[in-house]
């Protein structure tokens, strides 16, 4: 194995996590950190780790990604994914892509098995046959939560932008022990969205971007703010002037939310492995495993910290 201690960094979504949702959003950001985690440990590479850390959220009905994805306005479920490789700067990507389980899957078979970066659409479904991926009835995707939010928001006096507030994408990033990094991310998108809308997560350098120069970085909060200002390739950016995950992450955060008035959220993790998990929004559920230690945590300022073995132990407990 290369010289490189590897670090995950996952976040199930920045916004408005109700109380009742709040253990199920820890328990699977947990648990997806240390999916991810066990990969690197036997010298997977970080874009399996990152993969396999996003394809456990997007199996979780408590967030907005797979199954738990939101409805759009005419109650579909369209989904988004994106993934990096910061190697050789490769990428895949999906939009408005529905019947599958895991987009992200889909995603980076369209990096290792096409020559494009991004499928739409029809031809991400067309695509996603020929590699033999199942297609599923939309309805599995469909949680009763999500039909209920949707049906509110169809409500003549509904604001659907208050709503918008509780976003869930997921996402990931990671450094092997070889030094290499990648970011994953995975969004249902937004509440009663425009039918074919997509956002910031199927977008290289604004869902997410990583690079073995500088880092890897995964966004999620109100789209089309993160779009228009890069937010991922924004915070490599900072980082390569000199600033740490933390303070790069802090200041293009700040910048969105001075410049066009957008909240979000962003792990990061750079090439010497340090991380940073921050948002502006209320809160972000977020895990990070680093030398064999968890740390977790939703609300600013809160962080848990647990062994892994611990952690596992209490994983097989259920919770």
């Amino acid at each position: 194995l290369g010289g490189m201690k590897p670090v995950i960094v996952v976040h199930g979504g920045a916004g408005r996590i109700f109380k009742e949702r709040e253990e199920g959003c820890r328990a699977g950001v947990v648990r997806a950190a240390l999916r991810g985690y066990a990969l690197l440990k036997q010298g997977g590479s970080a874009v399996d780790a990152v993969e396999e850390a996003v394809r456990s959220m997007e199996d979780d009905p408590h967030f907005n990604a797979g199954c738990g994805s939101v409805l759009n306005e005419k109650g579909e479920v369209e989904m988004d994914a994106i993934i990096m490789d910061g190697k050789n700067l490769d990428s895949g990507a999906v939009s408005a892509v529905k019947c599958i389980a895991n987009p992200i899957k889909l995603a980076r078979l369209v990096m290792e098995k096409t020559k494009h970066m991004l499928l739409t659409d029809h031809g991400a479904h067309l695509f996603a046959q020929a590699m033999g991926i199942p297609e599923i009835p939309g309805e599995k995707l469909i949680t009763e939560r999500s039909r209920e939010r949707w049906k509110k928001n169809l409500e003549p006096d509904s604001n659907p932008e208050e709503f918008q507030k509780d976003l869930g994408t997921v996402g990931a990033v990671a450094i092997d022990s070889e030094g290499n990094v990648a970011c994953a991310t995975s969004t249902g998108g937004l509440s009663n969205k425009m039918i074919g809308r997509v956002g910031d997560t199927a977008c290289i350098g604004s869902g997410g971007y990583a690079d073995n120069h500088s880092g890897a970085t995964s966004t999620t909060g109100h789209g089309e703010s993160i779009m228009k200002v890069v937010l991922a390739r924004l915070i490599l950016y900072h980082m390569e002037q000199g600033m740490s995950p933390e303070v790069a992450a802090d200041t293009a955060l700040d910048y969105m939310k001075t410049r066009v008035g957008g909240l979000g959220g962003v792990i990061v993790v750079n090439k010497a492995g340090e991380w940073a998990a921050r948002f502006s929004t209320k809160q972000m559920s977020w895990a990070t495993v680093k030398d064999d230690n968890l740390h977790y945590g939703i609300y600013a300022g809160e962080k848990h910290m647990k062994s892994v073995d611990e952690a596992l132990a209490s994983e097989r407990e259920g919770f």
